[in-house]
């Protein structure tokens, strides 16, 4: 007896197994959740993920994701131009901007380097923070990775290349937990680290 498949719900549930997190049966889920859609709401829900793919890109700057080739966070003039928070993604800005407590700039990695994983440090956006340190007008630079191995490692790394440059180098302090991410902390746990932020 045949298995009961139909090819392009099949097709669907595979590319929502494609993303992080998302196991057959949640996959398998989500795609029966989308053919249940109207029409109208099916092409919305298509045109707001080929909208997104073709508009959103890289600061030119920050490496942040943006719309513009400069970010509204690089663009505001009332931000402190003297400190970067190094973080390894966006959603890491995003975390730290809900606190409203960090009015500085940002330098997104997209990843932190891990040789086991096959992450190399010119794998990541580290190349394009160090002109930003150039004209002297920045005075620190807090490394915000995660507080897991590979985001230690990154963050030394990163420490040994700027130190030279006479920029002063911190780190997140106390308050995230080893093993911890940043989006996951909450706003207090976040604004405490970032208070107590500690030279490297």
């Amino acid at each position: 007896m045949s298995e009961y498949n139909i090819a392009a719900f099949s097709r669907l549930a595979e590319q929502f197994e494609k993303l992080p997190g998302i196991g057959h049966k949640t996959a398998a889920r989500l795609a029966y959740h989308v053919i249940s859609l109207s029409e109208e709401e099916a092409e919305k829900f298509a045109d707001a993920i080929v909208d997104a793919h073709k508009k959103i890109r890289y600061c030119k700057i920050c490496c942040n994701l943006t719309d513009k080739d400069v970010c509204d966070i690089c663009s505001d003039t009332r931000r402190d131009r003297s400190i970067i928070c190094v973080v390894e993604s966006f959603r890491d800005v995003m975390a730290l901007e809900k606190t409203h407590e960090f009015h500085v700039l940002y330098h997104v990695l997209h990843g932190v380097i891990s040789p086991m994983k096959g992450v190399f440090p010119d794998m990541i956006r580290i190349k394009e923070l160090l002109p930003r340190l150039e004209d002297g007008s920045v005075k620190e630079v807090v490394m915000a990775t995660n507080a897991t191995v590979e985001g230690e490692a990154t963050a030394m790394y990163i420490s040994k290349l700027i130190k030279p440059l006479g920029v002063k180098v911190t780190r997140l302090a106390y308050g995230i937990p080893v093993g911890g991410n940043l989006d996951y902390a909450d706003e207090v746990t976040l604004t405490r680290s970032i208070n107590g932020r500690l030279e490297m």
